[in-house]
């Protein structure tokens, strides 16, 4: 672990299980890429059911590594909540929440309206 952008003596604890278990997750995605890849490109069948399977494995350990950093971090679970198990377009999630709190920021106030009319 060696991919530290900052002197490591000048990062807390928490940042280095940070940076661990991003690079956790960056090596199972990767290998995820490379078994199924691999399940593409055979012939053999037991081959292909083997790798497929490891695949499937690597990708249980990348959710883990995501669902560490959901219970670690505000930013990551207010992401992961926003965009998985949606059916909304991918794309326009983002745009639905801003709209949806540009519409709640408009029509809220801070009553002071409600009072000039009452005097």
């Amino acid at each position: 672990m060696s991919e530290y952008h900052e002197p490591l003596e000048s990062l807390s604890q928490e940042a280095i299980e940070y940076h661990r278990i991003i690079k956790s997750v960056i090596e199972e995605l990767e290998a995820v890429d490379w078994y199924n890849q691999r399940a593409e490109a055979t012939e053999d069948e037991q081959v292909r059911k083997i790798v497929a399977h490891n695949r499937d494995e690597e990708i249980e350990h990348a959710c883990m590594g995501l669902e560490w950093l959901r219970r670690n971090s505000e930013t990551w679970d207010e992401m992961l909540r926003e965009f998985l198990f949606t059916e909304a377009e991918i794309t326009s999630i983002e745009d639905e929440e801003e709209e949806e709190n540009d519409d709640s920021a408009s029509n809220s106030s801070l009553g002071i309206g409600s009072l000039k009319e009452g005097k």
